[in-house]
């Protein structure tokens, strides 16, 4: 699968536009994460916890959008975006999304 933040893939010719590929995942804090990062609040720096957790959570999305794709039997996915809602208190969505597309 062609990954692509543009709306083209170079030398590539885009021949069918199949729809939206889309993954999305839900991911919450958990207590011992919100100590620590109460604690590195207060003296200051990067809450590693909370940069894990994003990470791993946007390629979880990334790869559900991946799979949505192939479903569509997509080449490739292009001008590929994330966005990140609060859906509760401590929880937020990361939802990655693209056009996928046929290429010839």
């Amino acid at each position: 699968m062609i990954l692509s933040t543009i709306e083209t893939v170079p030398k590539r010719e885009v021949i069918e536009i199949l729809g939206i590929a889309r993954g999305s995942t839900v991911r919450a804090r958990n207590v011992g994460r919100d100590i620590f990062a109460g604690i590195k609040n207060i003296v200051g720096g990067e809450i590693s916890e909370y940069t894990k957790l994003q990470a791993q959570s946007r390629e979880q999305a990334m790869q559900r959008m991946i799979d949505d794709a192939k479903s569509l039997n997509a080449d490739a996915i292009v001008n590929i975006r994330f966005t990140t809602t609060m859906v509760m208190q401590g929880a937020s969505e990361i939802l990655a999304y693209g056009t996928a597309v046929k290429l010839g």
